[in-house]
Order: structure tokens, then sequence, then C-alpha cells
């Protein structure tokens, strides 16, 4: 693979909570689940710090453990990020640092790919439109407060409190059979990844986003899939998060497209096979 990635973070005064690494061999895209100022997590260390370890020991178990299958490699790696931990992290917490997870890596004749939550993976095929994997953890239970709090102003005291009522909502219904799977200190998660095979015969390029790269087609319609793989291709992942950066700012109160913030975190991976 011929990998080229960007990313930014969507407040230049926080950390970036996504993250991508990659080999000739395999990928990976993390995309860490941020949460509402305020609101306490149990860990001592954070979600950036998180998904560096998380994304780090997935990479290497995909180039080191070709007889493990990827939701395996997944796991194994759950549980590696989770000793990290230490005495001084509650991992019981339903605020654990957290996070949806892409990957792919070559298998033999084949692309081995897993998806985990809201991010999305895009496969250029050969033949036909680009085949787009991802946004497989949705919340039911939680819409109606989505949508209240999209709906109130920006800054106000309205929508803090409504956007920390669905975080909490989230949380305690996440990796418990009630609500999404996510990637946090329990390698059951792994379990609920939409994985699979194709040949890499039918494939040129893939493409991994962010949520907040991702906006460039699911949010914005800035272009469709197709044109999402064409610009990362031949302008680079870069050129995409500009253009989403540049929509965002022409819509500063979130109005025109109702989101949870103004700039996300976006990272964009496009990788040659």
């Amino acid at each position: 693979m011929r990998v080229q990635l960007a990313g930014e973070p969507g407040r230049p005064d926080r950390a970036n909570e996504d993250f991508a690494a990659a080999t000739p061999e395999a990928l990976v895209l993390l995309d860490g689940a941020s949460s509402p100022d305020g609101l306490e997590s149990g860990c001592t260390h954070g979600t950036a710090w998180y998904v560096r370890r998380l994304g780090v020991h997935l990479l290497a178990r995909l180039t080191d453990r070709s007889d493990r299958s990827i939701g395996e490699c997944l796991a194994d790696a759950i549980i590696e990020t989770a000793a990290l931990h230490g005495g001084r992290c509650d991992l019981a917490h339903p605020n654990t640092p957290a996070a949806m997870v892409v990957a792919a890596r070559l298998h033999g004749s084949s692309l081995e790919y897993l998806v985990l939550g809201d991010s999305m993976l895009v496969l250029d095929l050969l033949h036909g439109p680009p085949r787009v994997i991802g946004d497989n953890q949705r919340f039911p239970g939680g819409e109606e407060l989505r949508r209240q709090a999209w709906a109130a102003a920006p800054g106000s005291a309205e929508r803090a409190s409504l956007d920390m009522q669905y975080a909490l909502a989230v949380r305690a219904a996440r990796n418990t059979g009630r609500g999404p799977w996510i990637a946090a200190a329990s390698p059951k998660a792994a379990a609920y990844a939409e994985c699979g095979l194709v040949k890499l015969a039918g494939v040129s390029a893939l493409a991994a986003f962010s949520d907040g790269a991702a906006r460039f087609t699911d949010r914005f319609q800035l272009g469709s899939w197709a044109d999402a793989l064409r610009l990362a291709a031949q302008s680079g992942p870069a050129e995409l998060i500009a253009r989403v950066r540049a929509a965002e700012r022409t819509d500063p109160r979130c109005e025109r497209w109702p989101r949870g913030r103004t700039h996300e975190d976006a990272l964009a991976v496009h990788a040659r096979l």
C-alpha cells in the first residue's frame, strides 16, 4: 500500500483525539470518543493517550499476527491497552476513554477490513461504485435527545444541558448490549465490529475517514463518496479536510448543517493498492 494521511484538530487548544498509522501492509484509523467539558472519565490519561496506544498496539497485531483474524487483533489490542492504564484508572467507568476503529491489512490475495462505530472505510472498486463500510453502531434510543441538542443554539445553556444528557445516555448504554459498541476497556466490543474480506484484484484503492472528515459527504454533501476518493487521490487527504473546514466556517452556528460541533477533529487516510 502507498499511504497518504492528514489530520487536523477541531480546536487549536486541544489535542486531536483522532489517530492514524500505517505500514506497507496495514493501516489503522481511530476516532476518539470526545466528552463534554466537565464529564469525568475515571481515567488519569485521557482520550488522546488512549487512541494513540490502542492504534499502535492494533497496528502491531495486524502486521505480526497473520494467524489471528482482524477482529481478534482488535480484541488483543484492547486487552493490551487496558493493561497500560494501571491501578489509577477506573476502567469500569462508563466514560472510560474509547474510540471508533477502522483497520485494513493485506492478507494473501485479499484485503481484510474492520470498522467499529461511525468512522468510514470506502473501497475504490475497479468495477462499480465505491463500497462504503461504517457508521454501524447507531443509538436509536438517543436520537430524539440528539435532535433536540442540535436544534438548540450553539453556546447556549440549553445546548450544553442537552449535550450532557445525550452524552450520559450514550455512555450508560454503550458496550452493554443496549446501545452502541465501541473500543474501550473490554475486548468483547471487537466481536461487534463489521469485518470482511475482499479480493485485491477488484480494489484499486481505499480511504478511511473519521467522522469529522466524513462530513465532506455525509453531512455537507460537498461530493459523493466517489468524489471524496478522487479528491483524496488527486489532491491528497489534506485538501479534503480543507474543504470540510471551509464549509464549516460558512455555518459557524450549525444552522444550515445541524451537527454536534462547528469543527470536529478530522482525519483522512488514502491508500493505493
